[in-house]
């Protein structure tokens, strides 16, 4: 009896163990970029240049592929450890008691998942952690606060095809996120779950395209307007043929709300406010939707303000659209043209400033310059309000402007920077203050004007100005990418940024794809567009003569 429930329990349990057991090639090579991220910028000798990490890499990769469990896998990892050398405990690593941390990014409980590593495996890992790598760093350093990812080898001619060579290029991506990005805790998909995500198609793309959009997708995973991406192959699958006319996505549609070339524009005879609801005949909501995971913005403001190439945009010089105007649905065939053939010219500079209807000042910060401003406060100094238009990227006067808009010293940040020497924490510091105590110079109303162009320096001068002391914004969601941007090259030399520091309230609110605060909320409207109206200015005219 007792050799019969042997025997079942052999067969019935002990496959089900060897099963728990068995890991996936996702799961290995996830655990895999996270190891070799993790020994990048925390092991001693590893974080000081002393290894080829990039070939250390290739080497193992081989050893993780025919591992087949749990016990396997983990022995692949404690070899490649010890090989590094010894690790002498380290009295630097302990935490300075009086660094206050802000940890919403931070998480190495990875290195103790039982499901992925052995014991013996998480132990090593750990003590790495307590004697981490201090001082000088070789793939990293601080500017001005955020990170540049340093002595990175480009392989501008890599072949595409080599399969190490595309797992290096989202490990490192990966990784560089996963450490250094001040952000990362809110992004819509989590970032492990980014990782398991994008190892299938990183693994097994169809063509060098498919290659190419899923490095755009995984930039575009990250949620940050800052984060960029473009090669010839992205610009080829989206096309580099345009329609004339300037767009803008409202309400799932596309409205026309200006043109590049006005001759070309006649042809088809769009006209500004006409709306586009179908492209080949795709209503607009699917095409943007199909295409926005390689739309980048932090927030779907942002996004739709960036999808203008993904929309109407093809590889052939003509399109069907199906449009709306005056309540009658129209179909027809439109040309597209290179964007060279519009020879297309910005507008003259907009004037730094002038004096509305109403006495009311108006400042569009945008060509505004810093030694501009005494001239220009001065000439406005007997308005009874003062327009700042953001809506565009300004030059740095906010702290001269405060001078005038603020009686007192304020705190209007604070910042989070990243600790080298602990990676994936990130230190709070407080900002500068701004303004300085005395008699209000300028006593009139003062209102900041923002909407999703609004981005970057604009939103941190928006959240200077907003501390003044007869502040009021009224607009729509700002972009959401605040922060110093850290610049940095993909494998293949391919350029693309992220945010590099966070920039919070004194309340720790961040602007990070929420955008700034807005007292007054206004949206652009379809007739709006089409009646001319800047329907923002408009609501700030009205608050102002109330």
């Amino acid at each position: 009896m007792k050799t019969i429930l042997s025997l079942l329990f052999i067969l019935v349990f002990i496959p089900e163990i060897f099963a728990q057991n068995e890991l996936t090639p996702t799961q290995k090579l996830a655990s895999t970029a996270k190891v070799w991220g993790y020994l990048k910028y925390y092991h001693p000798k590893v974080a000081e240049g002393t290894y080829n990490w990039d070939e250390e890499l290739f080497k193992v990769l081989p050893q993780v592929k025919t591992a087949t469990n749990i016990k396997e896998l983990s022995q692949v990892y404690i070899d490649w450890i010890e090989s590094l050398g010894e690790i002498k405990p380290s009295k630097k690593c302990d935490t300075e008691k009086d660094i206050q941390y802000f940890d919403k990014n931070f998480d190495l409980d990875w290195i103790n998942n039982k499901q992925i590593f052995t014991i013996e495996l998480s132990e090593k890992l750990k003590f790495i952690e307590t004697n981490r790598h201090q001082g000088k760093k070789h793939y990293v350093s601080k500017r001005t606060g955020n990170v540049d990812i340093t002595n990175e080898i480009d392989y501008k001619n890599f072949d595409w095809e080599n399969e190490h060579f595309r797992l290096l290029t989202l490990f490192r991506y990966w990784n560089i996120v996963e450490y250094f990005f001040p952000y990362k805790y809110q992004t819509d998909t989590n970032w492990d779950e980014v990782l398991n995500k994008m190892i299938p198609k990183f693994l097994n793309p169809k063509n060098e395209t498919d290659f190419h959009l899923a490095m755009l997708e995984l930039v575009v995973s990250i949620d940050d307007s800052h984060g960029g991406f473009v090669t010839d192959n992205t610009s080829t699958f989206f096309g580099y043929y345009f329609i004339p006319q300037q767009i803008k996505l409202i309400n799932d549609k596309v409205i026309i709300t200006g043109v590049y070339n006005d001759s070309l524009a006649k042809i088809d005879d769009l006209k500004l406010g006409d709306v586009i609801t179908k492209v080949n005949n795709q209503e607009v909501r699917t095409i943007f939707q199909e295409k926005e995971k390689y739309i980048n913005g932090s927030n779907l403001p942002s996004k739709k303000a960036n999808a203008y190439y993904a929309i109407c945009n093809g590889s052939s010089d003509s399109v069907q659209i199906e449009f709306i105007r005056n309540d009658k649905t129209f179909s027809k065939k439109i040309k597209r043209y290179l964007f060279k053939d519009f020879k297309y010219k910005r507008k003259e500079k907009e004037v730094k400033y002038k004096i509305l209807e109403g006495n009311i000042g108006y400042i569009n910060m945008g060509t505004m310059k810093t030694k501009d401003v005494p001239g220009i406060m001065k000439n406005l100094k007997d308005t009874k309000a003062i327009i700042y238009d953001i809506r565009n990227y300004p030059d740095f006067a906010l702290y001269k402007i405060a001078n005038y808009i603020s009686s007192t010293r304020n705190d209007f940040y604070k910042v989070i920077y990243p600790d080298l020497n602990y990676p994936g924490r990130f230190i709070w510091r407080d900002g500068k203050q701004w303004g300085k105590n005395g008699e209000l110079k300028y006593k009139g109303k003062v209102v900041l004007l923002v909407n999703e162009k609004s981005q970057s320096r604009a939103e941190f001068t928006t959240m200077g100005l907003q501390t003044g002391d007869n502040v009021t914004t009224i607009g729509s969601q700002t972009s959401g990418a605040d922060g110093d941007v850290s610049r940095f090259e993909m494998v293949g030399g391919y350029r693309t940024m992220m945010s590099g520091i966070g920039i919070f309230y004194p309340d720790k609110i961040e602007t990070q794809r929420k955008g700034v605060k807005i007292d007054i909320e206004v949206n652009r409207t379809i007739q709006g567009i089409i009646d001319g109206k800047d329907e923002i200015l408009e609501k700030a005219i009205e608050y102002i003569n109330k």
